[in-house]
């Protein structure tokens, strides 16, 4: 599909806020556009594979309406018509060889090489390194409570506590310190890659971490 025709069945966008066609007069910070045509575009956009010719204002709009299904979204560009596009999306990539100084101030991510494969790269690291949080805080929340645990009902058992300050010292500096600097250096793999992305408001920690801990 090209981009005008793409557009024009859509409808364009509007703001939520005064229902007036986008961009409106409303302050920036109360803005809330949105597509007009909805139920056009989730038609449009299960079947979308290549918007050819597009204009800026269809690949914001694109963007925009992607954002608004609830989709994680990612822009590649290095003119500065990209640059409305890059800077709505959730993550916006700019070449730092060939893109142009307005796309590079847009985009949150600069590819000093221009290579797409340093994308993949980058989203392997990324995910790697949120897994390594996770294992680290799925570690440290599993020493703590047990000792806050073996603490509190030593207390009412015998007194006093089980463990003394010294030996409390000895298990955050020692074992806590090794064990989670190996959980946090782990290196990626291509296997993270053949997952689904997070959902946008998934807890860092997750329920399956809950019921380990």
């Amino acid at each position: 599909m090209e981009g005008p025709e793409f557009y024009k069945k859509v409808g364009g966008l509007m703001c939520k806020n005064c229902e007036k066609d986008s961009p409106c007069e409303c302050p920036e910070k109360k803005v809330q556009e949105v597509v007009k045509n909805k139920n056009e575009f989730i038609e449009i956009w299960h079947n979308l594979d290549v918007l050819a010719r597009s204009r800026p204002e269809d690949k914001y709009l694109l963007v925009t309406g992607l954002r608004q299904m609830g989709e994680v979204v990612a822009v590649t560009g290095d003119g500065t018509n990209d640059a409305p596009a890059l800077k709505k999306a959730d993550v916006g990539f700019a070449m730092g060889i060939t893109g142009t100084d307005v796309a590079k101030h847009a985009a949150d991510i600069i590819l000093l090489d221009d290579n797409f494969a340093s994308i993949v790269k980058a989203c392997m690291w990324g995910r790697n390194i949120y897994d390594n949080i996770r294992r680290f805080l799925q570690f440290q929340l599993s020493v703590n409570i047990v000792a806050l645990a073996s603490a509190f009902i030593g207390s009412c058992i015998l007194r006093e506590s089980p463990l003394q300050p010294i030996q409390l010292l000895w298990v955050n500096l020692i074992m806590d310190s090794l064990g989670s600097l190996a959980e946090a250096t782990e290196l990626p793999t291509p296997i993270l890659l053949e997952r689904p992305p997070h959902k946008r408001d998934e807890y860092i920690i997750s329920h399956k971490m809950v019921k380990h801990l």
